[in-house]
């Protein structure tokens, strides 16, 4: 067969993969491109390669019934916080020792007959999710490390009942004044407990609580243990304890590129 009838065999055949509309859809979806052709463009900086079988993650919606309760629950704790008596101060103390700073001073109200006085004293707290050795665990933390809230009517005698309870090193002011807190501070600090004990009772559904991740921190230095970078050391730069993944730094064709990983994944050198 001559080159000629060649050619006129296959002029009319041409090759469709559907219409112009889908390819240059699909055009829009390519994200990395491996080709190592000397005009090939150079990488963009922000690409993340995510070697994980769920790449795509769909943001979970908080639960409506359970905003609905918080709200109502904090709208309580406001109505009784106005009801009662007496202004807010904050206490500093030592780190570590608030519970204790709230025993001695309840002890020491009773001891020295200041109950009229001296109303209440409360550590703010906050449920956390702690994740330690893949394994998850609801903890209850002080909110505010360092601190104690004292409600009480201020006086000389007052004052310095308060001041001398052992492990308590002042009150947050000016100078040596105390400056009361304003209602909705004292809300903000003491609703975190309020929510976390009403979305959790009894039918309520659980709220995403804060979560702490305590096998890892950004900087630390990990090996890759799963998947095509197992083997390789590599560098935390972000943390996402939400959906326990972590984004860390690999050599990836001589440069440092981002991948990101489930905790599982790696482990610390």
């Amino acid at each position: 067969m001559t080159d000629e009838s060649t050619d006129e065999q296959f002029k009319d055949i041409s090759l469709s993969f559907g219409s112009d509309d889908t390819v240059e859809e699909a055009a829009d979806d390519v994200q990395l491109n491996l080709d190592l052709s000397d005009d090939t463009e150079e990488p963009a900086d922000d690409i993340v390669l995510n070697f994980d079988d769920d790449v795509a993650e769909v943001p979970e919606e908080e639960d409506q019934e359970a905003d609905d309760v918080a709200e109502a629950a904090v709208a309580a704790l406001r109505a009784e916080l106005s009801s009662k008596f007496g202004d807010w101060y904050v206490l500093h103390t030592y780190s570590g020792m608030e519970n204790r700073v709230k025993q001695n001073l309840e002890n020491r109200v009773k001891a020295l007959n200041m109950e009229d006085f001296i109303f209440e004293a409360v550590v703010p707290t906050e449920e956390t999710v702690e994740i330690r050795n893949g394994a998850k665990k609801t903890v209850t933390r002080t909110s505010h490390p360092g601190y104690v809230l004292v409600r009480m009517d201020l006086t000389d005698d007052s004052w310095s009942a308060v001041r001398h309870t052992p492990s308590v090193t002042g009150f947050v002011g000016y100078g040596n004044t105390p400056v009361a807190l304003d209602l909705d501070e004292v809300v903000k600090m003491l609703s975190p407990s309020v929510i976390a004990k009403a979305t959790t009772g009894a039918g309520q559904t659980t709220r995403r609580k804060k979560i702490e991740v305590a096998d890892f921190a950004v900087g630390n230095s990990v090996m890759v243990v799963d998947g095509p970078f197992a083997g390789v050391h590599a560098t935390i730069t972000e943390i996402h304890p939400h959906n326990e993944k972590l984004t860390v730094l690999v050599d990836f064709m001589g440069r440092e590129t981002p991948i990101e990983l489930d905790f599982s994944k790696v482990q610390k050198s």
